[in-house]
Parts: C-alpha cells; structure tokens; sequence
C-alpha cells in the first residue's frame, strides 16, 4: 500500500522532521526492551494505539520481524465517535491527517503498517488475544478511552509482553494518570518503569526485567536512575537526555535541505559622529588658557 508521494518542502530526512513527542529518553527505552524481546526470542506483533504523525510508529517498526504484523490505530482525520472526543482531536489534533501519516512512514520503509483508520475501540475486531509482544497506548486522554484501551491491551499481550502508556503524568492529561493508576492498584499492572512521559509496565513479574537494566551500568549513562516503591512493589524511574540509539534512516536523507535567507531588516538610523572625548576641565588647564605664557611658565617653575 503507498501514499501520495509528499512535496520535498515536507519530506523528513531524519526521524527528528517527524513532528511528535517521542523524546530520547523514551527511544533509549523502546530500544532497550525491543532488543531484549529479539534477544530472548520472545514472538508476537506490534501494535500502536494513537500514531499522530507517525514518530513513535517509525521507531517501533524497525523492530518487527518479517513474520510480524504491526497494527497502527488513530482516527487521523476521520470523525469521533463522541462529541468529547471529537472536542480533544479539534484542539490537539486539527492538523492531523492519514495522508501525512502515510507520507511520514513511506519515507522510512517500503509499506505501510496495518493502519486502522477508527476509534482504537475497535482494536479488539482487528487484533486476536494473546498475539503482541509490545503495545503502545498513546491515544485519546479521556479517562473511559484509556481504560478501554488500557483493557485491550492487557487481552492482546503475550504473557511476558509489555505495555507503554502515554502522558500518564502530564497536568493537561488527569484521565490518563486515573486510568494508569487504576490499572496498577486493582487491574493487576505492574510498573516495570516511569519515564518523563511514560509507564512501561506488564501483567508479569517485572523484577527480571529491573534487575537487569539496574546492573547495566553503561547503558544508565546519561540518564538519572532512581528505584522507588509503590503498594509494596519497586518500580524504577529514569530521567535525562541521554543520547538517541540508532534511527531508521529515512529514503530523503541525502536530500539538501531548503534554505531561506533572511529577510533584510530595517536600515539603522543615520548616527552622529561620537565627539572626542573633551579634556577634564581643572583649574590647571583654565590657567594655560588664559594666562600669558610668561605667567604659565613662572607658576610651572615655582611648583617644580
């Protein structure tokens, strides 16, 4: 499947045109439990709850196996299915298109995800239970869409699998701090990590998990670690911007990015030549002026 091919002006040449909120901190986190999966031979699809313009999409699918699927569900620019929902993709997402989506993605690989163009609770029609490895829940903020979304998940993990949800601490997002919270205290989730933006957690026993990225000391580098507890359990709490792990490399890259020069200012108003700088007026300087110089040079004597 393929998009309209976008004009140059809008194509990314790295991961960081894209536009989005996927912070280093959080790439160093997807990679490290992405390669951990390929590691330890774990198998199952990707699925993405929520993709704007495709950021987190584009890092995501460079993990997949061919034998994989990974499903990418946002309205993009369909209609909500509620009024409320309809008022949160008005003011935070008027911009947001499928077409650029598409455009993003197709600068990076050769085909698209399985893309569903709906409400992500539609999610369980499309995704069978028991089949994903990694979810990524970063859709609507309303409290009941994220605790639906929060119920998918938990139904399409492979045991094992983890589960990322978005802006679980963001003031602007209380629905999804509620639903998050809710899940951990009586749905059984467990925080694996906390992030800026993110809580990475499973249904499974996390301790593995902490343990290593604890006595991985190189890969903590850049980023502030702190381990905390929470209704008895530890949970972990990275911080910082370390440095981003390796991108996928967009098809565009090799393409000069367009310049624009500046355009001319205002002419600085004509200034007045800055006068020299006077001599100290003292009563020494009054006398030379004035006094014949006989004078002068007899008060100059006298003081020697």
């Amino acid at each position: 499947m393929t998009a309209t091919t976008a004009p140059a002006a809008q194509r990314p040449r790295s991961l960081n045109d894209v536009k989005g909120w996927f912070p280093s901190l959080d790439q160093v986190l997807f990679d490290r439990f992405l390669m951990r999966q390929e590691r330890l031979g774990q198998r199952g699809d990707l699925l993405e709850m929520g993709a704007y313009m495709g950021k987190s999409a584009i890092f995501t699918a460079a993990y997949l196996r061919s034998d994989e699927t990974f499903t990418v569900c946002d309205l993009f620019d369909a209609d909500a299915p509620d009024e409320k929902n309809a008022a949160e993709a008005r003011k935070s997402y008027s911009t947001l298109t499928r077409t650029a989506f598409e455009q993003n993605y197709l600068a990076f690989y050769d085909e698209l995800p399985h893309v569903i163009q709906a409400p992500t609770s539609v999610v369980p029609e499309h995704v069978d239970a028991d089949t994903c490895r990694f979810i990524h829940v970063d859709a609507s903020h309303l409290y009941e869409h994220v605790a639906g979304d929060i119920g998918t998940a938990r139904t399409a993990l492979v045991p094992g699998g983890l589960v990322v949800l978005d802006d679980f601490r963001s003031e602007h997002t209380p629905g999804v701090a509620a639903a998050a919270w809710e899940a951990v205290f009586t749905r059984g989730l467990r925080p694996v990590c906390l992030s800026t933006q993110k809580l990475y957690g499973t249904w499974d026993n996390p301790e593995p998990l902490q343990d290593e990225l604890l006595a991985d000391e190189e890969w903590r580098k850049g980023m502030h670690t702190s381990v905390q507890e929470i209704a008895g359990h530890r949970v972990l709490r990275f911080s910082g911007k370390p440095a981003n792990p390796a991108a996928p490399k967009s098809r565009y890259a090799h393409e000069p990015r367009e310049s624009v020069a500046p355009a001319p200012g205002p002419r600085p108003a004509a200034t007045a030549p800055v006068p020299a700088a006077r001599r100290p007026v003292t009563v020494r300087s009054i006398a030379a002026d004035v006094l014949p110089p006989v004078l002068t040079r007899a008060i100059r004597r006298r003081r020697r």
